[in-house]
């Protein structure tokens, strides 16, 4: 997957937005104002940060080079995964899919019912 298709596909997702709060390089997504998925555009290697549910994100790393403990983030709820052509689209979209639930399911129940109206 490459960087246009990972952007279009994560702005497909309902109330997602991108800014880059931490530089003019670093990409990032948020579903109502939450976090789901950065990537760094100045890099020779097309990597994400995609959050990731504790026991999957070990699962994950034991079974693919392509993903390691999140790079500057809670390695423990964050994965860096390689975007560079090893990994199955569907998987990496399943991925982000993954990443974005996780933070919708984390929100505040109003947050959450205001989210339903973009759906």
């Amino acid at each position: 997957m490459h960087v246009e298709a990972f952007r279009d596909y994560c702005l497909s997702k309902p109330a997602v937005t991108e800014s880059f709060p931490f530089g003019p390089d670093t990409l990032v997504f948020k579903v109502m104002d939450k976090m789901f998925a950065l990537t760094t555009l100045d890099s020779d290697r097309f990597t994400v940060n995609l959050k990731c549910k504790p026991e999957l994100a070990i699962e994950w790393r034991e079974s693919f080079p392509e993903i390691r403990p999140g790079y500057h983030m809670n390695k423990r709820h964050w994965n860096t995964v390689d975007f560079d052509g090893l990994l199955e689209d569907e998987f990496l979209r399943s991925m982000i899919d993954l990443s974005y639930q996780l933070v919708v399911d984390g929100l505040p129940r109003s947050t959450r019912d205001a989210l339903k109206k973009w759906m």
